[in-house]
């Protein structure tokens, strides 16, 4: 199945965004805001996790499935396989449901609401990690009820991401640990993070680059940190996501957080993605931005590249950066799709 077949023309309609490009909006989208968008592995299919509790798996040949939390679904990801979903929930629970049954399933459980569920690809078998707020890491054998293992964290588990065999999780307080998943329970490094305010997102360079990560904060920095000291030299951070709150003056800027941010599977450039609405594509080798655009008049929550790097995703949302008063009537939620051009996200030679 393919987002921009045409066996379904009802299943999505073009919107044009201020690149000039047509993006599309993915019809039937959740009824508050998203949290979690992710990409099969398999084939185009998103998996989305919303406030409103749900999650589901947005398809266009074959319609799309829901299936329910008691509290708002806060990540998703896929299984190896393309046919399991995993769901994290504000309810403390991982749920799994089953694309070819149609089933849905707990899977994981904890005392807190679970921020952030990954699929670990390990050379023996498939293992769930679970992060959460009860300051844990979970590591699941779906077949049992209870965890293969548990790490305790300084802090509540904010954001988590995993390239086999590296995991890093980031906490409140801005503390970073970087665990070698051949020795899952004992962290490898602890950081405290570069950036000075807190931490909103981490995400694990390409396999095929040197190993390493990307973290995005509430202050509208990004920070490219190396897991290696030899490859200090490399870390470093810049500003993004701002605007000049005075057009005479540079030194009064808009300050929004960096809500997302996603590399491209294939070229190794990533995306950002914040709450002031705009896109960056970047390229962290030659320290340059790609391309920028205005996907929205809000905020822009999560993205997603699919498998080959060809159509990138994003959801518009309210983002919870201003608390519950700033979640306005009328606040828009939509599930976008970019097709990707090369020159968006093919590296640029280095200066």
């Amino acid at each position: 199945m393919a987002f921009f077949s045409s066996a379904n023309p009802t299943a999505v309609t073009s919107t044009s965004s201020s690149g000039g490009d047509k993006d599309i909006e993915v019809t039937d989208p959740p009824g508050d805001s998203i949290s979690s968008v992710s990409f099969s592995g398999q084939a185009d299919y998103l998996a989305v996790g919303s406030w409103d509790n749900s999650a589901r798996a947005q398809g266009q040949t074959q319609g799309r499935a829901v299936y329910n939390h008691q509290g708002p679904v806060l990540s998703t990801c896929w299984n190896k396989e393309g046919n399991k979903i995993f769901s994290g929930g504000a309810d403390n629970a991982g749920r799994m449901f089953d694309v070819t049954t149609g089933q849905a399933t707990q899977v994981a459980q904890h005392d807190a609401p679970v921020k952030v569920i990954k699929w670990i690809d390990t050379p023996q078998a498939g293992i769930l990690a679970t992060g959460s707020w009860d300051k844990t890491i979970k590591y699941w054998d779906i077949r049992s009820q209870n965890p293969i293992a548990t790490v305790t964290l300084p802090e509540r588990c904010y954001t988590l991401d995993i390239q086999y065999p590296v995991l890093v999780v980031g906490t409140a307080e801005r503390h970073i640990q970087i665990f070698n998943l051949n020795n899952p329970s004992t962290p490898y490094k602890t950081i405290t993070s570069p950036l000075k305010w807190q931490t909103r997102v981490i995400s694990c360079f390409t396999a095929s680059q040197n190993s390493g990560f990307a973290v995005g904060s509430v202050e509208g920095r990004v920070a490219i940190q190396y897991v290696e000291e030899s490859e200090a030299s490399n870390n470093f951070s810049f500003k993004c996501h701002r605007r000049d709150a005075n057009p005479n003056s540079k030194d009064q800027s808009l300050v929004y957080a960096v809500n997302d941010i996603s590399f491209h599977p294939v070229h190794g450039t990533f995306s950002t993605c914040g709450a002031d609405g705009t896109i960056h594509f970047w390229d962290k080798d030659a320290r340059t931005r790609l391309k920028s655009f205005e996907a929205a008049p809000g905020p822009i929550t999560c993205s997603a590249f699919n498998r080959t790097g060809s159509i990138f995703a994003y959801a518009i949302s309210y983002d919870w950066s201003k608390g519950h008063s700033g979640m306005t009537p009328g606040m828009p939620n939509k599930i976008m799709l970019h097709a990707c051009k090369d020159e968006e996200v093919r590296k640029r030679p280095r200066k």
